[in-house]
């Protein structure tokens, strides 16, 4: 399950945010980023899955690699979608806005969804190339920041992988692990989620991820199957 944390992570307690019954109404801004796994192939499920729970707002950065995965068009016409190229059109000088801090100042969570192995490296040793990282780079660690990972077998085996995903838990992120699935290589693999419709026959080997922990009410009861 997807649990969502309300600051530093306390992993042997159920996360999540504040209930709007205690808080002020406002919506919640969730910031999903996309990198160049395969597994980009869903955002637009993601997207759209995340939209139907009550007063969620989504913005959606991604890197360059992942747009060879994802059809923009399939995105719901009011999210934005965010490149490396809006970064440097929009600061001309300065006064004019940094956009990876905007993003992190109106997100009250990031999901980093999948994160394949290049940005888990980076996102690791702080390597800031691009205007995903920069945006974790920057990121407030009193707010919720979540990752999959998602990646060929061989590159989840290699002992660096495991080191890193400690190191991002060592920041406070909460990591959604991953599933075994058959990729596209053709080979056994971890993976975010498989290419196909989630709405399969074997839902059984299913891997669940649900973000209805985002607040308390009934009906913020979102599944997404992957």
């Amino acid at each position: 399950m997807w649990l969502l944390p309300e600051t530093k992570m306390d992993h042997a307690k159920p996360l999540q945010l504040q209930s709007p019954a205690t808080a002020v109404q406002k919506n919640i801004h969730v910031l999903v980023g996309v990198t160049g796994s395969v597994a980009a192939l869903k955002l637009p499920l993601l997207v759209t899955e995340l939209l139907k729970i009550p007063a969620v707002e989504v913005r959606v950065v991604t890197t360059e690699r992942a747009k060879h995965f994802y059809n923009p068009q399939e995105l719901p016409v009011k999210v934005n979608l965010y490149d490396d190229a809006e970064e440097w059109q929009l600061w001309k000088g300065r006064t004019d806005p940094v956009l990876h801090i905007d993003l992190r100042r109106w997100a009250d969570l990031m999901l980093v969804a999948p994160l394949d192995a290049n940005t888990l490296a980076k996102m690791a040793n702080g390597i800031c190339d691009n205007l995903l990282t920069c945006t974790v780079r920057a990121w407030d660690l009193s707010k919720p920041l979540l990752f999959c990972p998602a990646m060929n077998t061989a590159m989840w085996n290699h002992p660096i992988t495991a080191r890193q995903i400690e190191q991002l838990k060592s920041f406070g992120y909460t990591e959604i692990p991953c599933i075994v699935k058959k990729l596209v290589c053709g080979d056994e693999g971890w993976l975010l989620g498989r290419e196909g419709d989630v709405n399969g026959a074997e839902s059984s080997h299913r891997k669940l991820l649900s973000l209805e922990q985002i607040w308390d009410p009934p009906e913020a009861k979102t599944i997404i199957a992957f």
